[in-house]
């Protein structure tokens, strides 16, 4: 029988406050890597519960969504594994008291825009750096264009 290919969906956010952006540094196959917080989209969640949960888990932190900055595909090679990601903007309240990170998430960190600019050759994907690029060039749709049946 014939294995039908499905790309891995997930789901990252680009959080910024006072000129800074939420990020996670987080234990990879390569080693300590950068990312914003993201992760799979699971069973039965819609795109917004998974960026939440996520930012949740990877950071401590409560994620409000306010937009979609973008959808990417990415193919990493050579694993030949395709990403389909949703990327939102928001705000965090937080950090949330006695909320432990994710395994293999290291620390939630602060950067700036600069710094993530000099860190790239740590980002665990390029879509760090796409995402944040959409965001400051002012790329935002409303959240109502993603539909999920209640």
């Amino acid at each position: 029988m014939e294995q039908r290919w499905k790309p891995n969906v997930t789901v990252a956010t680009v959080i910024e406050r006072d000129g800074r952006f939420l990020m996670v540094e987080e234990e990879t196959a390569e080693g300590l890597r950068l990312n914003q917080p993201a992760g799979h989209l699971e069973p039965g969640e819609s795109l917004l519960e998974a960026a939440v949960r996520e930012v949740r888990e990877e950071t401590a932190h409560l994620f409000e969504p306010a937009a979609l900055v973008g959808v990417y595909q990415w193919r990493l090679m050579p694993q030949d594994i395709t990403y389909v990601r949703f990327t939102f903007s928001g705000t965090v309240d937080g950090p949330l008291a006695g909320q432990a990170l994710d395994t293999g998430i290291v620390r939630a960190l602060w950067m700036t825009e600069a710094e993530l600019r000099q860190s790239v050759a740590r980002h665990r994907s390029p879509l760090i750096l796409r995402s944040l690029d959409d965001w400051l060039a002012g790329k935002r749709h409303p959240l109502d264009v993603l539909w999920y049946p209640a």
